[in-house]
């Protein structure tokens, strides 16, 4: 095979994936960017803030000082308004009521064991509920704050991405260039 031939194939290889990275490039950039605003304004919609230091848990209190008083914007601060914040109040309420850390489905399944076993407990039907809706509520919370670190977080990734992808189509643009360079200098003569 003639050394010009398989330099043109190469670099039209080359010349190719650069044109694809630089495309991925812009797509994973579109994405990232897109996944910072969607969680951005989703997150300015809930209307979440973070109390002064005063109002956090005493348990969780050194980890959330960074956010004291600041609206829930970003998928790092929903993650931790959502586990260091509702997540201690959560535990807090259950132990306050059951004596214990409980999750939803213990509280329901005591609650629904009092109402459907016929107690007349009316005091403790009633702190299970509230404590069952509490749970409840949370739980949602907690979840779509959660939703929404792991959106940011998959942005963040796709920005990386855009990144990686940037400087592959770049690099891989100079080597074609210089690919196209290489064919000018190959003698016709020469073969591989």
């Amino acid at each position: 095979m003639k050394r010009k031939n398989f330099d043109k194939i190469v670099t039209s290889v080359g010349l190719g994936l650069s044109v694809f990275l630089l495309v991925a490039a812009a797509l994973l950039n579109w994405g990232a960017s897109f996944a910072a605003d969607s969680v951005k304004s989703q997150l300015e919609n809930q209307n979440i803030s973070f109390p002064a230091v005063e109002g956090m848990p005493a348990t969780t209190k050194a980890q959330l000082t960074k956010w004291a008083g600041m609206a829930v914007t970003t998928g790092p601060m929903a993650k931790d308004f959502s586990d260091l914040y509702i997540w201690e109040h959560m535990k807090a309420a259950s132990i306050a009521a059951v004596g214990k850390p409980a999750t939803y489905s213990d509280v329901s399944g005591m609650y629904l064991g009092l109402v459907r076993g016929g107690s007349t407990d009316t005091a403790q039907i009633a702190k299970l509920g509230d404590l069952r809706q509490t749970l409840f509520m949370g739980n949602t919370l907690r979840g779509m704050l959660l939703e929404a670190y792991a959106f940011g977080t998959m942005g963040v990734i796709a920005g990386y991405g855009a990144i990686a992808a940037l400087v592959g189509g770049l690099v891989m643009l100079l080597l074609s260039i210089a690919g196209l360079m290489h064919i000018r200098r190959t003698p016709d003569s020469a073969t591989i």
